[in-house]
């Protein structure tokens, strides 16, 4: 027997809720060691004692042998007096002091807990919560820290004795696992009607479901983080009356399909969509969509991509199995409103969409919508951040004082900062109605009480009138404003750690720039001096102003208006003009000249707006970026190096003069189609931005805003940028639109201080 020691371990990091101490546990009993160990509200706290050379191996095997999905992030070991314990143990947890920023998200099932899923002979066969240390709801269940079964929704079902005996077998998967439940301890199904009546409980319940899904019903279902409404994907009939119910006229619905194979029917799939598609977050993935007759057109009318998921719990495993073909599935929201989580909100707001609601009695802690991804440039991009990868930090070497940052009007995300954790809201989205104010306000709660967060600073937005910026300015604590694309570009070098100085594109749709017109063609220079706008393009009138946003025709008109001023109306060889009618265009050219409701704007997004227009895909959107998504799907099929003319013209910032361009369109339209019109406009773009570059001096770019969603463009810029010797940056886990600005927010602080 060699010296005996104590030492006392301090774990932080994602170190809870997949069976970390029950790992501990084993290891301890492997290297012959007594103690205990515990969660903490920091992360976990270890008492080990025993051999020496053989805690050497402990600790070994500690850091290089642990559970899936685990990540230590900070290891301290202080040597303590012995105390000859009897044996090892877990202990209860403790919850005082700071609150970690390590919580895990929801995990989709296991492969060992699917298997059971479908076992006949399992005890858990067919059951629609079975979990295990490795996988299940974990966020969206836990309502405090440290994570133990009494601080969450699985604290009202008490384990029956089968339960138990797992929960204490040191060799089960189920050894210590707070959400361990079966069909006779754990929550129930139950299906109601619209009124709220009991229809079938349990199995029944989902088997009766099925029948009525297959009957062309939509079923509303409560799912890992809030409703969801599902009808048959291959009932044009019940895809259109959801779309009517909806409010949704031509936005794509997501689809579930059971698993990879039935994936591959519907889409193309590289190995990295793969990856993305069969990762335990489950996204929804935007993949390049086959021509077959295996679902209606109305689930994504006159789009190229489908936006495909596999199943993200065991409910809905047995759902899609069940049922077999492939789901639309689409949050249960009504339209602008936010995510139903419980019965009564379903019912009251759902009511007039679902036929029937597929519920159980666990309760949700929080609403997590379906995240977003979409590979760009061989990468994962996030495009919607919620379940699966909320509330992952982004760690920086640096620490910060408690602040909060309540991020733009769309796409809301609220972000805190914990040290060198920033840490990200799920997804809440829009901020128009009362509702969805309501929810932003319970969200900035939530996270502050769950972080023990005691905020120096809260930082908004520049745009006085956002309710984000509202209510930032109504709290008694010191606030920051921050530009909108300066945010952007933060948001970027807080994902990837980058320090000054960087060359920053931000392209985006809109924001308020210091000049109190709407930017969004932004390029900065960021060093030690902080921001400077070293070029923008050259702005042109939004008529009507927020209208313009949702009618593609007025950024043509605006644009249009900016080469050939009043010709422009007595031009009958311009298609455009005849998407307005003759009292349209009076009055709008009056506006025009008297300058009457009417903002000027640098906007790449109301570029591809315009350009869209011009090319007669979209003039009027049905859902927000309709039209520079199908000039992107134009684009895309076509194989071509052309581009157009452009100048940049000296000033106080460089001027990206568009004019020649839009003239070149003009002259291309009889002659050329409108596919390779989209192409050489989108190379065109990336053409500027490499002129920009090389222009700077600058040696790292960063690229950022919602015009970054756009794959075609985005892969353009970053090979001619590379191609040049460039070192080029764009999102991956932070959405590159608005649901990325809370951190860019926060991250600002590491810059100014």
């Amino acid at each position: 027997m060699g010296i005996k020691k104590h030492l006392s371990i301090k774990i932080k990091g994602f170190v809870q809720g997949l069976g970390f101490r029950p790992f501990v546990y084993r290891l301890a009993k492997q290297y012959q060691q007594s103690g205990w160990v515990l969660n903490s509200s920091q992360g976990l706290a270890i008492s080990l004692e025993g051999d020496e050379g053989k805690q050497q191996g402990f600790l070994i095997d500690l850091q290089d042998k642990l559970p899936p999905y685990a990540d230590i992030q900070s290891l301290s070991i202080t040597s303590k007096t012995i105390q000859n314990f009897e044996k090892f143990s877990i202990k209860s947890s403790v919850t005082e002091g700071d609150k970690s920023a390590f919580v895990l998200p929801d995990i989709s099932p296991c492969k060992e807990c699917l298997t059971d899923l479908f076992n006949s002979e399992s005890r858990f066969y067919r059951y629609p919560f079975t979990s295990c240390c490795y996988c299940g709801p974990r966020y969206s269940i836990i309502k405090q820290q440290p994570y133990d079964r009494i601080r969450t929704s699985m604290a009202p079902f008490l384990a029956c004795d089968k339960c138990l005996a797992e929960y204490s077998t040191i060799d089960d998967r189920r050894f210590h696992s707070q959400t361990i439940a079966c069909p006779a301890c754990g929550p129930q199904l139950s299906l109601l009607d619209k009124d709220g009546n009991s229809i079938k409980q349990g199995d029944q319940a989902l088997t009766r479901a099925i029948d009525y899904l297959k009957q062309g019903k939509v079923v509303a279902i409560k799912g890992v983080g809030g409703f969801q409404l599902l009808v048959d994907a291959s009932h044009s009939e019940a895809v259109n009356q959801l779309r009517t119910a909806k409010q949704r006229a031509e936005k794509p619905f997501a689809l579930m399909v059971k698993d990879l194979a039935s994936a591959k029917q519907l889409c193309q799939i590289t190995e990295v969509e793969k990856q993305t598609l069969t990762s335990h977050t489950r996204p929804i993935v935007l993949l390049k969509r086959l021509n077959n007759q295996l679902i209606a057109e109305a689930v994504a009318p006159n789009n190229t991509l489908l936006g495909i998921m596999l199943p993200a719990s065991p409910l809905h495993y047995l759902l899609a199995y069940d049922f077999k073909t492939a789901l639309v599935v689409t949050s249960g929201n009504s339209k602008g409103e936010p995510l139903c989580i419980t019965e009564q909100q379903a019912l009251n707001s759902l009511s007039g969409i679902a036929d029937f609601f597929l519920t159980h009695n666990r309760e949700i802690s929080r609403p997590l919508d379906d995240s977003i991804s979409r590979v760009i440039n061989n990468k994962a991009t996030l495009l919607r951040r919620a379940r699966g990868f909320t509330p992952m930090p982004i760690t920086i070497d640096q620490a910060l004082p408690d602040q909060i940052a309540v991020g733009g009007q769309m796409k809301n995300t609220l972000a805190v900062s914990q040290g060198n954790q920033l840490i990200l809201s799920q997804h809440i989205g829009g901020l128009e109605s009362l509702n969805s104010q309501r929810q932003f306000q319970q969200t900035l709660t939530d996270l502050q009480r769950f972080y023990s967060i005691s905020a120096e600073t809260v930082i908004h937005d520049l745009h006085p009138d956002y309710h984000s910026t509202i209510i930032a300015k109504q709290l008694t604590i010191n606030k920051k404003a921050i530009q909108h694309h300066q945010a952007h570009i933060l948001s970027c070098m807080a994902e990837h750690q980058l320090k000054i100085p960087v060359l920053g594109f931000a392209w985006d749709g809109t924001g308020l720039g210091f000049d109190n017109t709407i930017w969004g063609g932004e390029c900065f220079v960021v060093n030690e001096s902080g921001f400077y706008r070293y070029a923008h393009f050259k702005t042109f009138a939004l008529v009507g102003g927020d209208k313009a946003a949702s009618e593609p025709r007025r950024s043509a008109l605006g644009m249009l208006y900016a080469i050939y001023a009043d010709d422009l109306f007595n031009d009958q060889q311009i298609n455009v003009l005849s998407a307005f009618s003759a009292q349209e265009l009076k009055l709008l050219q009056q506006s025009l000249n008297k300058k009457i409701n009417t903002l000027d704007t640098s906007s790449v997004g109301r570029l591809f707006d315009g350009v869209s227009s011009l090319l007669g895909l979209c003039h009027i959107n049905a859902f927000e970026g309709q039209a520079a998504i199908l000039l992107e799907q134009a684009a895309s099929v076509v194989n071509t190096e052309d581009s157009y003319p452009f100048k940049v013209l000296e000033g106080q910032s460089l001027i990206i003069d568009w004019q020649s361009m839009v003239i070149e369109i003009l002259a291309d339209l009889p002659q050329l189609s409108k596919n390779t019109i989209a192409a050489k406009f989108h190379n065109t773009l990336a053409n500027i931005m490499l002129e920009i570059a090389n222009q700077s001096q600058q040696q790292t770019i960063v690229l950022s805003g919602g015009c970054f969603q756009n794959a075609y463009l985005t892969e353009c810029c970053i090979k001619k940028l590379e191609t040049a010797g460039f070192t080029v940056y764009t999102h991956e886990k932070i959405p590159p639109n608005d649901g990325g600005l809370a951190l860019g927010q926060l991250y600002s602080a590491v810059l100014t201080g």
